[in-house]
């Protein structure tokens, strides 16, 4: 097992809840291995994270990545909602 640090922004930490959670999920996962496992933990993180893909960006230790990445101990992922503009 290998332990991330999971960081929400906008909009995300609001439905959420928290602005960040530890988690700890078996070594050689990826980001999408994250998410599936995030949107088990209830309703709202579902919402978040059951079609991370279209409703998700996501950054590894602040660099913009895709969701085939490969997690490594002490990573910190931060999930954001797509930018809009108005």
């Amino acid at each position: 097992m290998i332990k991330v640090k999971v960081l929400f922004f906008a909009n995300f930490k609001e439905i959420l809840n928290t602005e960040q959670i530890d988690v700890e999920i078996p070594k050689g996962s990826h980001i999408v291995d994250l998410c599936n496992l995030l949107g088990q933990y209830g309703s709202d993180w579902l919402e978040v994270f059951g079609n991370p893909s279209s409703s998700l960006k996501v950054a590894v230790n602040q660099e913009m990545v895709e969701f085939s990445v490969e997690l490594k101990e002490g990573d910190e992922v931060a999930f954001f909602p797509p930018v809009t503009g108005g």
